[in-house]
């Protein structure tokens, strides 16, 4: 489980391919490495990956076919967003995560809006009864506030604020339309819509 609070930002710097997915080399310095050991789960750019080798702060992991298939930004190296996972006691600063991206969204708009920035955003079709205002959304693993929802013909659109120091700790600066996402809706949201519509 993680809380969608940005740890670090790290960077793939190589990519090589696998049997059936890639493997990655991620330096996380930035993220401290002194309590990470092998099998550890670690957040990176909203997708739950496990630890299979560590040369210092370069940490290594495998990803499979059906998560290159299903996310964005773990193909290529780039800077992604990292986050440790959550331990028992800890604060839960955003919301519960789990790092399963659900799908990926498409940015709209990317702008300035005074102090903050406005991010809308358009999400698949079968995601959209999970959001509502005021409700907690993961884009690229970062635990953001929905402040509107609109249903429409093209889909569902949503939009977050982003406040200056999440812009500025985050990957999420290089947003622009366009862009793909790697979304995750609230563990809440999805678990009381499996309750309203199950059998009795």
């Amino acid at each position: 489980m993680f809380t969608g609070i940005v740890q670090a930002i790290g960077t793939i710097e190589a990519v090589t391919p696998l049997e059936k997915g890639v493997r990655l080399v991620v330096e996380t310095a930035d993220l401290g490495t002194a309590d990470v050991k092998l099998g550890d789960s670690i957040c990176i750019q909203g997708a739950c990956m496990t630890v299979v080798a560590m040369a210092g702060s370069r940490l290594s992991f495998d990803v499979s076919r059906e998560s290159l298939d299903c996310t964005t930004g773990l193909a290529a190296p780039g800077r992604v967003n990292l986050e440790k996972a959550l331990a028992l006691g800890d604060r839960v600063g955003g919301h519960l995560v789990t790092g399963h991206v659900d799908g990926l969204g498409e940015v709209m708009a990317f702008e300035q809006a005074g102090e903050s920035w406005r991010l809308e955003v358009r999400a698949p079709s079968d995601l959209a009864r999970y959001l509502a205002r005021k409700g907690s959304i993961t884009v690229d693993g970062v635990s953001l506030t929905v402040n509107r929802v609109e249903d429409g013909a093209q889909g569902t659109r949503f939009e977050v604020n982003l406040i200056p120091h999440t812009v500025a700790v985050t990957t999420l600066a290089r947003l622009a339309p366009g862009a793909r996402v790697n979304l995750e809706v609230d563990l809440i949201a999805r678990y009381t819509d499996r309750l309203a519509s199950a059998p009795r």
